[in-house]
């Protein structure tokens, strides 16, 4: 009976119902109007913001593989030299960041590509706009160009002069990095649309986060000035035959790889220089995975080729596969399929090997942690494989050899460059003033005097 009487009183006064429903359904859409354009302008200010931070947090991993390369080359070498290569690491990062701030920084960004090189800016940042604040971006390309001059540090180990290696790490710094970093990333020839290296192959060059741009440079660098400075003591026998010397501590050695390792996720990751939105979390993800895959693949192959070749898996050598791989997908990490990743990764896993009983035996060059191999050759050739697996445009996918010729003509102009480069400073250098410290300083070690103290102390 109460359910009756209730539904009577409800259609009885069904119409004031709605119109009290009505009427508060009105009030309260008055009071909560959206204002399209102010809630685009505040989606558009946190997308800054999150690209920003971003990018500053991928400056801070790049940052972190400075105490990996530290650790690597410390490691690869003897006790004796240890406090020598720590030191030439913190040079590297202190040099370079005011170098590149002052002069670099517009070497390679300014005149919008136009040119040889940009305007040196001479400390002065408003002459670049490119929607991120100005001063997170000198940081994300300091600590690049920082990664540039620290790879020649370790192939010249143990028998450079101090004040000499702080002469070549301001020229790196200044001219040669950011000289070819303004031909690629800087909008000059090699990457711009409708630039030269485009008109001549059909396409432009694809070097995401610096295969080429940083490693190859650094890696040819080094390559040079270790032939410059000639082998360490004890190196090569009266015949000629290579002698392993061995480094002092492994342990430490593959703690760098891992810190490297970790660093790389903000190495090429970070170069997509933004996370916001569907499309930059996607490419940000895909690149994590095809970087991770690649250094697996690297340390894998470049074990079996070393078990394979020299009947013991090698560590060592298994380190530097590890780091062959990330430095060959960081041409492609975003262009290339995660299997493509696996394949980079494999082939610069086994040519680092070959590469460095190459240069170690048949070129005589003496290179205490295989910088050259690792950097140099792996950059040069993940660079090429990029022309081949990239899943746009790339020679195995149907794109033609548009892309691959301009990966290889771009690859050879930077090398050349930083090649030919490097080899006139550190020539100049050798016959002007020396760049090798003498016979008892090598042999009793750089640590007591070039700097009055040692990295261990019984």
């Amino acid at each position: 009976m109460k359910n009756k009487t209730f539904l009577k009183v409800l259609r009885r006064n069904a119409v004031g119902i709605v119109l009290i429903f009505f009427c508060a359904f009105k009030a309260f859409a008055q009071d909560t109007v959206v204002d399209v354009t102010e809630v685009s302008a505040t989606v558009d200010s946190n997308g800054v913001s999150l690209d920003t931070v971003w990018m500053l947090l991928a400056a801070m991993l790049v940052f972190f593989m400075q105490p990996g390369f530290a650790l690597v080359e410390a490691g690869f070498t003897r006790t004796k030299n240890t406090a020598n290569i720590l030191m030439k690491n913190f040079l590297d990062f202190m040099i370079g960041s005011l170098l590149f701030f002052f002069i670099g920084f517009g070497v390679m960004f300014g005149s919008e590509g136009a040119g040889f090189i940009g305007m040196p800016n001479f400390g002065d940042l408003s002459f670049l706009d490119n929607g991120l604040p100005t001063e997170g971006f000198l940081i994300f390309q300091t600590v690049f160009c920082a990664t540039a001059a620290t790879i020649v540090s370790g192939a010249m180990a143990e028998r450079t002069k101090f004040h000499m290696y702080l002469a070549y790490t301001v020229l790196i710094s200044l001219f040669i990095y950011p000289v070819s970093g303004h031909w690629t990333w800087g909008g000059g020839f090699l990457m711009a649309e409708g630039g030269w290296l485009e008109n001549l192959t059909g396409s432009t060059f694809h070097d995401f986060a610096g295969s080429t741009i940083v490693h190859s440079v650094g890696g040819w660098i080094a390559l040079v000035g270790a032939a410059i400075l000639g082998p360490r003591i004890g190196k090569y026998s009266k015949d000629g035959k290579s002698k392993a010397i061995p480094g002092h501590n492994l342990t430490i050695a593959a703690l760098g790889v891992f810190i490297l390792w970790f660093g790389w996720f903000g190495f090429n990751p970070g170069s997509q220089l933004a996370a916001s939105g569907e499309e930059n979390r996607i490419a940000i993800s895909h690149v994590f995975l095809t970087t991770n895959l690649a250094a697996a693949a690297g340390g894998l192959f470049s074990l079996l080729t070393a078990w394979i070749k020299y009947k013991k898996p090698s560590l060592s050598l298994t380190l530097n596969g590890v780091l062959a791989g990330l430095v060959g997908i960081t041409a492609g990490c975003d262009a290339v399929s995660p299997w493509g990743s696996i394949i980079v990764g494999a082939i610069c896993g086994i040519v680092m090997v070959f590469s460095v009983e190459f240069i170690d035996k048949t070129l005589k060059i003496d290179d205490p942690v295989g910088a050259s191999s690792v950097h140099g050759t792996c950059g040069f050739v993940g660079t090429l494989l990029t022309g081949l697996l990239a899943t746009d445009g790339g020679l195995f996918y149907g794109g033609g050899a548009s892309l691959f010729m301009a990966q290889l003509i771009a690859a050879l102009i930077v090398g050349a460059w930083a090649a030919g480069a490097g080899y006139v400073i550190f020539k100049v250098l050798d016959v002007t003033v020396g760049i090798r410290v003498s016979r008892r300083v090598e042999e009793e070690g750089l640590d007591i005097y070039e700097h009055g103290e040692t990295a261990y102390n019984a």
